[in-house]
């Protein structure tokens, strides 16, 4: 196995990263910025300069490696077309150079509530809206995938346990994104997380599950 992760420099790509890293997986860290991601990036993964929004950089980006992470996202900001560049035609380029690849899975990082217009983040240029169309296109690209739907982001981790539900079925919680890596990296790993969506917070007063059982759990 040999993983390419889109948005490496992001607050939950650099944790999958160094995910990855942590379980011996070589590691190809797509980056606009060589510099920055050195600094934020364990020595051990490989860094490309590439873009989701090109296209032409991707094959050659992608070289060898065998599954995708994809942990980009739009950035808060004033462009209102940032949302609709970045969280669906930049996963749309990175999903169609993965079909010409081979790519054996592709695990994608959206978020909880994409299914419902009326939200509060749709605010923010309609960024759900463009995370779920996002979710389709992968969804129809006959590409084996997992799709992971966090709650609220947390930059600090917790002794929470994960809970994990299937598509459209939690609507509220936070979870850290340490969290996040771990479940996306386990999603490579777990023959029941393939084709599904799943959905995830953490709640302290959670039962433990294995990984493994929490996948077996989504239909």
């Amino acid at each position: 196995m040999k993983a390419f992760v889109a948005g490496a420099t992001g607050q939950t790509g650099q944790r999958i990263v160094k995910e990855l890293v942590a379980r011996s997986i070589p590691v190809r860290a797509l980056v606009r910025d060589r510099e920055k991601a050195q600094s934020i990036l364990p020595p051990e993964a490989e860094l490309v300069v590439g873009d989701v929004l090109d296209p032409a950089s991707l094959s050659a980006a992608l070289e060898d490696s065998t599954v995708i992470l994809c942990a980009t996202g739009a950035k808060p900001g004033f462009d209102p077309t940032a949302p609709y560049k970045v969280d669906y035609e930049g996963t749309k380029n990175l999903v169609d150079a993965a079909k010409t690849k081979g790519i054996e899975q592709f695990v994608f990082v959206s978020s909880l509530g994409t299914s419902r217009l009326f939200h509060l983040l749709n605010l923010f240029f309609l960024i759900l809206v463009w995370k779920k169309q996002a979710e389709e296109y992968i969804q129809k690209s006959e590409l084996t995938y997992t799709i992971v739907r966090p709650g609220g982001l947390k930059n600090e981790d917790n002794t929470d346990a994960v809970v994990m539900s299937s598509a459209d079925t939690l609507f509220k919680g936070s979870i850290p994104r340490t969290k996040v890596a771990q479940v996306s990296v386990e999603a490579l790993f777990s023959p029941s997380a393939r084709n599904k969506i799943v959905e995830i917070v953490a709640k302290p007063d959670a039962p433990a599950k294995s990984f493994d059982d929490l996948f077996v759990g989504v239909a």
